[in-house]
């Protein structure tokens, strides 16, 4: 039923004011400080339909979206099946809201439970929830649910992972005094007073851990064991359930959603099934009605988070779930077979643009440690000479890492990649000399 929009009247806004000891809306807005309080905008003239167009055109041809792209570092750009926009584009999916009436969402509501189950088929683990904003605000609450299991106040990061989610959890943490440790994979020992020891697999620069001695150390100081997963690389890798792993989560965007200036994207969350009470967010469960007929409800969500925001466990309070729905077509349509043929090619292909750059004089592999689709490469002059370099041959480099390595550039490769676009890679990094 729709709901007519009324606007407040003199003496309504007369009584909100007041109410918050205030005479006017300038007086309330008074510590902004007055140049900034209304800024004027220099805006171009109006231009028509036809104009804009034009205009629009003419700054995409500028664009670099066109080209080869062997930049990762936290966002990647896979294959998309074609069904994924065509069945996300029906307005039933693109309106849909929180799904609070389950009379009339059913649609929405059954989208989300299959969802939860294949993240709960691709991680190995117990329950899944309905979703995150995002990879890094996903672990930033597995952090903060790792605290409220164990009663502990220290949250425990391996330096490897990736700077954003540090900072992501350091600002959830913050607000909480919840103190937040980086420690290298080499020395994460930790004591009692741990709540848990969260990593990244692959980490930030495509290694591989040790989950199986990572997860020994967390559970012999009574940690959680927290794993941020890339979802692709489970077409090929042990889940982290095989690791014991009590919470796992990730970022859903390489499956089904494309590059798009960083968002919106999908966190993946899910854990043991004895912490349930503890999961942020909201479950989407199935069941019967009366006459015996399949129906799907919201099992579990902690209405204090919207009215007693003191007293809950996450306050979250609503998921991405068109982008939800864009994760769960592609990789139903993907299936099993699919995903791990995804993540051999972009294991191979990363391998093989490995070798061939380790062979070129002045470049080195920063490790021999194992990884998947992205490797650090030592260049023999700055990164950022090498991308401008690699831009002027029409392509778009990695990622520069030397402020943790030396001349280190994170470059990623995916089944995109041909054989061709890798080879002119090698080709115009071998032309760049110190």
């Amino acid at each position: 039923m729709a709901h007519p929009y009324i606007p407040l009247t003199q003496e309504d806004r007369k009584e909100l004011l007041g109410s918050v000891g205030v005479t006017s809306v300038d007086e309330l807005f008074a510590e902004i400080p007055a140049e900034h309080r209304d800024p004027v905008f220099d805006l171009p003239k109006a231009l028509s339909e036809p104009e804009l167009l034009s205009y629009l055109e003419e700054l995409a041809s500028r664009s670099t979206a066109g080209l080869p792209s062997f930049l990762g570092a936290g966002a990647y750009a896979h294959f998309i099946p074609s069904t994924v926009d065509a069945i996300i584009s029906r307005g039933e999916y693109l309106t849909a809201y929180t799904p609070y009436q389950p009379e009339i969402s059913q649609g929405t509501l059954q989208t989300t439970f299959e969802f939860q189950s294949l993240v709960c088929e691709l991680t190995g683990m117990d329950i899944a929830n309905a979703g995150m904003y995002d990879g890094a605000s996903a672990m930033a609450e597995a952090c903060l649910m790792a605290c409220s299991v164990t009663g502990r106040e220290r949250i425990v990061l391996l330096d490897t992972i990736h700077r954003n989610i540090t900072e992501t959890v350091r600002t959830y943490a913050g607000g909480r005094d919840i103190e937040v440790v980086l420690v290298p994979p080499s020395h994460a020992s930790l004591t009692d007073t741990d709540a848990c020891l969260a990593v990244q697999q692959p980490n930030f620069f495509g290694y591989i851990e040790d989950l199986g001695a990572l997860s020994r150390a967390a559970h012999e100081a009574g940690a959680l064991f927290v794993v941020s997963q890339d979802p692709v690389s489970l077409g090929l890798y042990k889940p982290p359930s095989a690791f014991d792993a009590d919470i796992v989560v990730a970022d859903g965007q390489p499956l089904g959603v494309p590059l798009s200036f960083g968002g919106p994207y999908v966190g993946l969350f899910a854990c043991r099934a004895e912490y349930a009470r503890q999961m942020p967010g909201r479950i989407v469960g199935r069941t019967k009605d009366l006459e015996g007929r399949t129906g799907y409800v919201l099992t579990l969500q902690t209405r204090e988070q919207h009215i007693r925001r003191e007293r809950a466990t996450s306050n979250i309070c609503t998921s991405t779930q068109l982008v939800a729905l864009a994760f769960t077509i592609a990789l139903s349509t993907l299936g099993k077979q699919g995903l791990r043929r995804m993540a051999e090619l972009c294991y191979h292909k990363a391998h093989y643009a490995a070798g061939q750059i380790a062979a070129l004089d002045g470049y080195e592999l920063a490790s021999n440690d194992e990884f998947f689709q992205e490797f650090v490469v030592r260049c023999p002059v700055s990164p950022a000479d090498v991308n401008d370099a690699l831009l002027g041959c029409g392509m778009i480099g990695g990622f520069d890492v030397s402020d943790r390595v030396e001349r280190g550039l994170l470059l990623c490769f995916s089944e995109l990649h041909t054989r061709e676009q890798i080879d002119d890679l090698v080709k115009a990094l071998g032309e760049i000399r110190g």
